[in-house]
């Protein structure tokens, strides 16, 4: 129940503290007074994104506008869906906000908040504590319902007609149970479709993948062959000149007379020699001993190579073969030649993985039809309780028509089974819609062929009364869903509005003083000019105020003795 709302610098409000009753609340006043702007600021508690932008619902001069309603939750089951989601949605909240007071240990308080900031920034507040939009939206969604010229527009929707069908006949297990089938028919379908419109592409990629790994398996591709090959290349075309030069480097280093390793080791001993008496040739002495060593490793490097410059044509064209068939590889492959390996390895990767991985067709077709068996078995289910509720929902509606002064109408429930081409659709394997005859000798026809605008307001508030015995706990504000409702039918109305009221707070912005005269607490809202600027104000009325306020809305008679005696007949009636 929404016990308080305060607002600040929004639009013409400049401030403006409302407490609520329990029951049913009457928001009255002139065309223009500032009903919209009320329920505009509870459509922003709401989550609503505000029309215009956010800086157009600031007061000139402020800084920015503010909208916080108080609510306290009573009824068990509203507190442990408010529960869900703030653990889901705000956890590190929800200890503070499910907190019982002493006094009271059945009832805990939420207060929503949302500020609107000049410069176009909104943010919105859960206990005074600042949280995602969405977070916000979620929590007002269960405690706070508007209805107005929209929501009747919805009504004539077929989805709307069978969210409201199902919220009566308590089908809310079954319609998640229904989409949760749906759901996971739908992937695997999907997944069989995906496989069977690849499986072309599949097996073609797989033909090439093993045509790879053969050739490439074939070339017998060995680490570092391509530099040997190169090297070994060299060594053939030039074996004549190679054996001349590397010869003669042979003959300087070690054969002719002089050779630079018998000068070395001469050195070497000449130093030695020396070294007793003079120590510090130590470090020549090692140097050359180590030079000793490089020519002799210079030495073999460049006789293996002689050893190796001969001439062979054979042995030539061979290793021109192979690095052709290496570079030839590489260039189809796109790398370099010692590359050539590293793509083998993907190669044999994705292979494994194609020729390993996923479903067969078969498997995944018996998977697509264990889900439809799943599915079909849960559309059953759900189609036999909406008929065995149709009627009872007919009946319940006919008689809460009746009393809003459409006693003669009739009103129908159609399931309408779907094709079989179509047959499991987002609501179920039928399609739900509301059929309703206005007058006699009519034929039921839905209801947005028959509906006018004052007979689909009462048929919402009939949908309404009947639903809200099954979810009782919300504040429910309806923005004059009686506009087309002429005076005889007025108090046939507000009935059914007080009676609704027995199970939620109701908020009704009426122009009926039949209607407003039923409320336990009537708030008037005015516009005044104060030091010349414009003021929506909001004010709780009682006793002669009331009256005035109730006459007046009866023939702009405040004044009139007659419309104040008829005023004071309509609020005792309401007692």
């Amino acid at each position: 129940m929404l016990t308080e709302l305060v607002i600040r610098d929004l639009a013409l409000i400049e401030a403006a503290e409302v407490e609520l009753a329990p029951g049913l609340n009457a928001l009255t006043g002139e065309t223009g007074a500032g009903k919209s702007l009320f329920v505009g600021a509870l459509e922003l508690l709401r989550g609503e994104t505000p029309r215009g932008g956010a800086a157009s619902w600031v007061r000139k001069d402020a800084a920015q506008a503010r909208v916080e309603g108080r609510f306290l939750l009573a009824d068990p089951a509203l507190i442990e869906r408010v529960a869900a989601v703030l653990r889901l949605e705000l956890p590190e909240l929800a200890d503070e906000v499910l907190e019982r007071p002493t006094a009271a240990p059945d009832v805990c308080e939420l207060v929503l908040g949302r500020s609107l900031h000049k410069d176009g920034r909104t943010r919105a507040h859960v206990n005074q504590r600042p949280v995602p939009l969405r977070s916000l939206g979620k929590l007002a969604a269960l405690v706070l319902e508007i209805h107005g010229q929209n929501d009747h527009q919805r009504l004539l929707e077929p989805s709307e007609q069978g969210r409201l069908f199902d919220a009566f006949a308590g089908n809310g297990a079954l319609v998640e149970d229904y989409a949760r089938y749906r759901a996971a028919w739908i992937e695997r379908c999907a997944a069989l479709e995906e496989r069977t419109a690849r499986r072309e592409e599949r097996r073609e990629r797989l033909e090439l993948l093993r045509f790879q790994r053969q050739e490439l398996r074939e070339a017998r591709l060995v680490p570092g062959e391509h530099a040997a090959l190169h090297e070994e290349r060299e060594l053939l075309r030039s074996a004549g000149e190679l054996r001349f030069q590397l010869g003669g480097v042979v003959h300087v280093l070690f054969e002719d007379d002089g050779a630079a390793q018998d000068r070395v080791k001469a050195a070497a001993k000449t130093l030695e020699r020396w070294s007793e008496r003079l120590p510090r040739l130590a470090s020549a002495i090692e140097a050359l001993r180590s030079a000793e060593v490089h020519l002799a490793e210079a030495g073999s490097t460049v006789g293996s190579l002689l050893d190796g410059a001969g001439d062979d044509p054979a042995r030539l064209e061979a290793v021109e073969a192979r690095l052709a068939e290496l570079e030839a590889l590489a260039r189809k492959y796109r790398t370099d030649e010692e590359g050539l390996g590293g793509v083998l390895e993907s190669v044999e990767l994705e292979l494994d993985t194609l020729e390993g991985a996923g479903s067969s067709v078969a498997e995944l077709e018996a998977a697509a039809e264990a889900a439809r068996v799943e599915l079909a078995r849960s559309a059953a289910a759900l189609s036999k309780e909406r008929r065995a509720a149709a009627p009872r929902l007919e009946k319940a509606i006919r008689a809460s028509l009746a009393g809003l002064g459409l006693a003669r109408a009739r009103f129908e429930v159609a399931l309408h089974a779907r094709a079989d081409a179509d047959r499991f659709g987002p609501a179920g394997a039928e399609d739900v819609e509301f059929l309703l005859a206005a007058n006699p000798g009519e034929p039921c026809l839905a209801l947005e062929r028959v509906a006018s605008w004052g007979e689909a307001a009462r048929i919402m508030l009939a949908l309404r009364a009947v639903l809200s015995a099954g979810d009782p706990g919300r504040t429910l504000v309806f923005d004059e869903n009686d506009s087309g409702v002429g005076g005889r039918l007025g108090p046939e109305v507000g009935q059914a509005l007080r009676t609704l009221a027995g199970q939620h707070q109701v908020l009704t912005a009426t122009h009926l003083p039949a209607i407003a005269a039923l409320a336990q607490r009537h708030l008037a809202i005015a516009k005044e000019v104060r030091a010349g600027r414009t003021q929506t104000t909001i004010a709780v009325l009682e006793g002669e105020a009331r009256v005035s306020e109730v006459a007046d809305m009866i023939a702009g008679g405040a004044s009139e003795e007659t419309a104040r005696a008829e005023a004071r007949r309509l609020l005792r009636s309401g007692k």
